[in-house]
C-alpha cells in the first residue's frame, strides 16, 4: 500500500518497523535453539546467499515487468481481458522450451554462474527494450520482439540460479535451502512490483485515459525492472563462484587440519 498512502506516511514506516523487528526476534530465537527451524550459518555457505541474492532481483525484475506489459495491453492498446492473455502465451511458451531445452544445455556447456549472467543480461536488454513503448504502438512492434528477449533471459537465468542455492546446501538441507530459495523470489517479486508501481504512478501512470501518461509511466517501471535486472547480473557475476567446494567436502577438510 506504500504507493497509496505514501512512502514517507507513518502507516508505511510502522509496517515497514515491525517486519524488521519480527525479523530481528526470530533470528535472535534460532540463534538461540539447539535444533532451530533455520540453521543460521547455513548462509555461510559458499553460493548459496549469492544465488538467494540473485533470485531475489530477479523476480524484482520479472514480476513488474509482466504486470505492467498487461497493463499496456489492455490501457493503453486497447486490448480486452482474453485478447491480452493470449498476447503473453509466446512468452509462456519460449520460457517453458528455455527452461526445459535451452537453460540445461546451456548449463552443461557454460556452467551455471555464465548462464545465470547471461540470462540476467537478457532480461535487462528485453526490459529497456520494452521501455521504447509508445502510445500508438503495436503488439508485434513493440511487445513481441522485446518480450520475447525478456522470456529467453528469464528462462536462463532462473534455473542455474534456483539450481545453485539449492546445491550449495548438504543433501539433509536441501528442503531448507529450496524453501529459503523460493521465499528470496517471492520477497523480491513483492518489493520489485511494489517499487516500480510507486515509479510507474510517480510518471504519469495514474492517469487512467491519457494514453501518453501512461505509456509514460509504464515506460519508467520497464527502465526501472531493468535497472534491477543488471544489479542481478553484476552481483551473480561478482559473488557466485564457477566451481563451489561441497559442504560436506568442507567439513572433511576441516577435520583433517
Amino acid at each position: 500500500r506504500a504507493p497509496e498512502a505514501g512512502w514517507g506516511s507513518a502507516e508505511t514506516w510502522l509496517v515497514l518497523a515491525a517486519a524488521v523487528v519480527l525479523l530481528a526476534v526470530f533470528v535472535a530465537l534460532q540463534a538461540r535453539r539447539r535444533e532451530p527451524l533455520m540453521r543460521l550459518s547455513i548462509f555461510r555457505t559458499p553460493n548459496l546467499s549469492a544465488a538467494n541474492l540473485t533470485q531475489l532481483l530477479l523476480g524484482g525484475a520479472w514480476i513488474p515487468m509482466w504486470f505492467f506489459l498487461n497493463l499496456y495491453l489492455q490501457q493503453v492498446l486497447g486490448y480486452s481481458a482474453f485478447p491480452s492473455g493470449a498476447a503473453l502465451l509466446p512468452m509462456t511458451v519460449l520460457i517453458m522450451i528455455g527452461m526445459i531445452v535451452l537453460a540445461p544445455r546451456a548449463i552443461g556447456r557454460f556452467g551455471p554462474k555464465a548462464t545465470t549472467v547471461t540470462g540476467l543480461l537478457l532480461l535487462t536488454a528485453g526490459m529497456a527494450w520494452l521501455s521504447l513503448i509508445s502510445p500508438d504502438g503495436g503488439f508485434a512492434t513493440d511487445v513481441l520482439p522485446a518480450s520475447l528477449v525478456a522470456a529467453l533471459g528469464m528462462s536462463l537465468a532462473f534455473i542455474p540460479s534456483l539450481g545453485t542455492a539449492i546445491s550449495a546446501a548438504r543433501p539433509e538441507e536441501g528442503g531448507l535451502a529450496s524453501g529459503i530459495v523460493n521465499t528470496s523470489y517471492q520477497v523480491g517479486s513483492a518489493l520489485g512490483l511494489a517499487a516500480m508501481t510507486a515509479v510507474a504512478a510517480a510518471n504519469g501512470a495514474g492517469r487512467l485515459g491519457d494514453l501518453p501518461a501512461l505509456t509514460d509511466g509504464f515506460s519508467a517501471a520497464f527502465v526501472g525492472a531493468a535497472a534491477i535486472a543488471l544489479a542481478g547480473a553484476l552481483i551473480a557475476a561478482a559473488t557466485l563462484r564457477t566451481r563451489a567446494t561441497a559442504p560436506a567436502d568442507d567439513e572433511a577438510t576441516a577435520s583433517r587440519t
